[in-house]
């Protein structure tokens, strides 16, 4: 049993509180992402589970232990860091069962646990190399397998592909998920990139400022966020948020030039909000042309059109298809009020 369970934990240094009194569980066998932007306490509450960082306030529990102020290395986890921290000198092979030479485990359960991680992360061919020898991914995959021999009950993961070019990033996220599926441990996995954790995680705890924002499954989070940073920080290219007000049992967005009824419950006439569309949810209409083209992104199957309002309010536009806008054209807007979302101005709360 590898549940994690978090209650009100508190991180401190001297007078500065960094994690504010945090409840998380974390179910047996889940891919759990900890996203924000930096400074959020993402890495600092991965290092509070691991027992690199002391908790100052709170209950942490592995399985039915708790493990608070246990020990890192009886915790029964195993981190991957950004940094491969390989030994120059060694072996692939060496590398990935010093951790166990270093325990007295038997010769043959190390050679048995070795072949096992090797055969996982297709690195029987390197096991005689050194890591001077290898690509970044290698050796990040030499770093997983070194944790994976030591057979954890949960694995943690620090931005392990922070260092990564884009191509080895995206082989790495597969590889990630795959190792995920065939091994079915508990992860906690730590990035500030959403792309990353929409697309590797089972639950999603997107943090700001030491708080949870929110949690839940990837698309629920995309669909409906429960906040403005949430619906911001989910999401690339991120949600159009346009300026606007409550009027006439509608919403009012000049950007927009038209008077939307959204069909939620909107606070009273005059209130100040902001109104979100996601790129996709927005198409160029043949009249009506309101809204000028200052650049396009050509990406292949898909671009986006960076647009300027009447109002000077900037609002990005996915396309597909053969046809698409040029820069310096003037065009119109047009999309289903169903996929607008409505955010009180100044808590950023979703109006619901």
């Amino acid at each position: 049993m590898s549940r994690v369970s978090l209650d009100g934990v508190v991180k401190r240094y001297d007078e500065v509180q960094v994690v504010h009194g945090l409840d998380l569980e974390i179910e047996d066998g889940e891919f759990c992402v900890f996203v924000g932007p930096s400074g959020c306490g993402k890495s600092t509450l991965l290092r509070m589970v691991a027992g690199l960082e002391e908790t100052t306030a709170g209950r942490i529990r592995i399985g039915t232990r708790d493990v608070t102020h246990e020990d890192p290395a009886r915790r029964g986890v195993a981190m991957v860091f950004q940094t491969y921290a390989l030994y120059p000198h060694m072996t692939v092979e060496q590398n990935m069962s010093f951790g166990l030479r270093m325990n007295k485990h038997p010769p043959a359960d190390i050679r048995a646990r070795v072949a096992e991680a090797s055969r996982i992360l297709k690195l029987e061919e390197y096991l005689r190399r050194k890591p001077k020898a290898l690509s970044g991914g290698q050796r990040q995959r030499v770093a997983i397998g070194r944790a994976i021999v030591r057979g954890p009950e949960v694995f943690l993961f620090d931005e392990p592909l922070s260092n990564l070019d884009a191509e080895l990033r995206v082989e790495m996220r597969v590889e990630i998920a795959r190792l995920h599926q065939e091994i079915g441990a508990t992860m906690i996995y730590v990035t500030h990139d959403q792309v990353e954790a929409m697309t590797l995680a089972d639950k999603i705890v997107v943090l700001r400022a030491g708080k949870i924002e929110q949690v839940g499954a990837p698309m629920d989070l995309y669909r409906d966020p429960a906040n403005r940073f949430v619906a911001g920080f989910i999401g690339s290219p991120a949600m159009n948020f346009l300026d606007g007000s409550v009027a006439d049992g509608g919403v009012d967005a000049p950007a927009l030039a038209m008077l939307v009824r959204p069909g939620v419950s909107l606070p009273p006439a005059g209130t100040r909000i902001k109104v979100g569309l996601r790129p996709e949810h927005l198409t160029i209409a043949p009249g009506g042309a309101t809204h000028r083209v200052e650049l396009t992104e050509a990406l292949g199957g898909v671009s986006y059109a960076y647009l300027v309002s009447p109002t000077g309010e900037r609002v990005i536009v996915e396309e597909r298809g053969d046809d698409r806008v040029s820069a310096g054209t003037t065009v119109g807007l047009a999309f289903d009020p169903r996929h607008l979302r409505v955010f009180e101005a100044e808590t950023g709360i979703r109006v619901r």
